[in-house]
């Protein structure tokens, strides 16, 4: 098994650094670096969003939760796929005519604040630091289980080559990885997935049954509820998932990106139940990462069940670099636009930066569980970038007071929730309730700030909600009335 896992390590390594760093696109300005020149096609953009989707929670963390709690735990997928909804009906071609490239980026121009931009480029960092920090440690758990090498060689092989893919050629060549990635972890997962589960209908294994339960060890309804909305409000407010809206060519291509997204995720939302079930069968009672590669050696001693997970192996570290890469890129634009003047040399500087932090985090902190970090970061992100999204692209009297103000009580709120569960207390309100509450505090503020609505915000709602071509001919009129729609 150590033989045949190191091999599909090493293989998915070496395809992932020569797809992105052979000779990677030039691009003519620090936008284009950014945004892959803003050229990136719908199924190709689709299939990137599917990469970063399917890290180390989807397909190892989510399989565990299946096979220890059973049935309830499929609902947890069904949370992205809302979240893709509501990202294609309220944000996706605003927010891509908005001709911003980050989400700091747009709250600056929608509000007019460099200070708001700053104070969400720390909620940019924390959020992917959360996945960053996921990704690593599921390495480290991989690398120690299959090949018998310290946890650490795994964080420093996925952080190493996501840091060299981001630096070689900015986002388009994080792309040209993500795509290929999703690809190689999709057959490998699916393709392995479906001969265990023919050799177990062949060999007449009897089934134990799924147990009940809900929630990430909550056996309650609320905790369903609370995963499902903090993945379906939160979706949109993740930095490596905005960054394709940015790069589609126009917010026709943006939508058609997500559509092409769904559909992928849908094919790959087999996969889970398919491990999870089959290790209810094999390991009853028992759960986390790794149990989906110790299913083959389990079901096929011997040279077949060795080559199964050297596939799985493989697969596993193309979802580590897949998302690894996304959320690089996505952070370190963010950070480098706010700390320096836009360019090259700061993105990397920057993205050598976060790689640093998120290491010296993997090193420093207990192993949480990819699935614990992730419902985290969607929870915090759907306390502060939803409604920041949600009311800066529909509402006009928003104000950077209020975006403030509900980023803080928002946040603050769902962050301290979440230590608490991680603790082991049990609070008696869900992290879920960051969001009403971010929404209410950033209404109320902005109705008291009436004097801080950005100047021109006429000409930026007509920019972000009439098709490209009508947008030219009536900003100026919206400009001219923008003093007496907002007095």
């Amino acid at each position: 098994m150590t033989v045949a896992a190191l091999a599909g390590i090493v293989v998915v390594l070496v395809l992932a650094v020569t797809v992105g760093t052979v000779r990677p696109r030039r691009y003519l300005s620090v936008s284009e670096f950014y945004v892959a020149a803003r050229a990136v096609r719908p199924w190709r953009n689709g299939a990137a969003i599917g990469a970063e989707f399917t890290g180390a929670a989807v397909c190892l963390g989510l399989a565990g939760l299946i096979a220890t709690h059973g049935a309830p735990m499929l609902w947890y997928p069904v949370g992205a796929a809302a979240g893709f909804v509501v990202v294609l009906a309220l944000v996706v071609a605003p927010l891509r005519r908005s001709g911003t490239f980050t989400l700091p980026d747009f709250a600056e121009w929608r509000l007019g604040s460099a200070r708001l931009r700053r104070f969400t480029t720390c909620w940019v960092l924390g959020i992917g630091l959360l996945f960053l920090v996921a990704q690593f440690q599921a390495a480290g758990i991989v690398t120690r289980l299959l090949t018998g090498l310290p946890p650490w060689a795994g964080w420093a092989a996925v952080a190493g080559t996501a840091a060299c893919v981001a630096l070689a050629g900015g986002m388009g060549s994080v792309t040209s990885v993500q795509a290929s990635q999703f690809w190689v972890k999709l057959v490998a997962f699916l393709g392995v997935g479906l001969a265990l589960w023919c050799t177990w209908h062949c060999g007449q294994v009897p089934a134990e049954g799924l147990s009940g339960g809900y929630g990430s060890g909550d056996q309650s309804l609320p905790g369903v509820l609370t995963v499902l909305l903090a993945c379906a409000l939160g979706t949109m407010g993740l930095p490596h998932v905005v960054v394709r809206v940015y790069a589609a060519a126009d917010g026709r291509g943006a939508r058609r990106s997500i559509v092409a997204a769904q559909v992928l995720l849908g094919v790959f939302a087999v996969v889970p139940p398919l491990y999870g079930i089959l290790a209810n069968v094999h390991f009853p009672g028992t759960g986390g990462e790794e149990i989906v590669l110790l299913l083959p050696s389990r079901m096929l001693p011997g040279v077949a069940g060795n080559v199964l997970t050297g596939v799985l192996s493989a697969g596993a570290f193309a979802a580590f670099l897949a998302t690894s890469c996304g959320v690089l890129g996505a952070v370190s634009g963010a950070v480098s636009a706010c700390v320096a003047r836009p360019g090259v040399r700061s993105f990397r500087a920057s993205l050598a930066g976060v790689t640093v932090a998120a290491l010296v985090l993997t090193a420093t902190t207990v192993p949480v569980g990819s699935v614990e970090l992730v419902l985290a970061a969607f929870s915090l992100s759907a306390a502060t970038f939803c409604p920041l999204l949600v009311l800066g692209i529909w509402w006009r009297r928003l104000t950077a007071p209020g975006a403030v103000a509900g980023f803080a009580t928002g946040g603050g709120l769902t962050a301290a929730l979440v230590g608490l569960e991680w603790v082991g207390v049990k609070p008696f309100v869900p992290p879920a309730a960051g969001v009403p509450l971010a929404f209410v505090v950033m209404v109320m503020i902005s109705l008291l700030t009436p004097g801080r609505i950005p100047a021109g915000v006429a000409a930026m709602m007509a920019r972000m909600h009439l098709p490209e071509p009508a947008v030219g001919l009536l900003t100026d009129r919206s400009s001219r009335e923008d003093d007496r729609s907002t007095s």
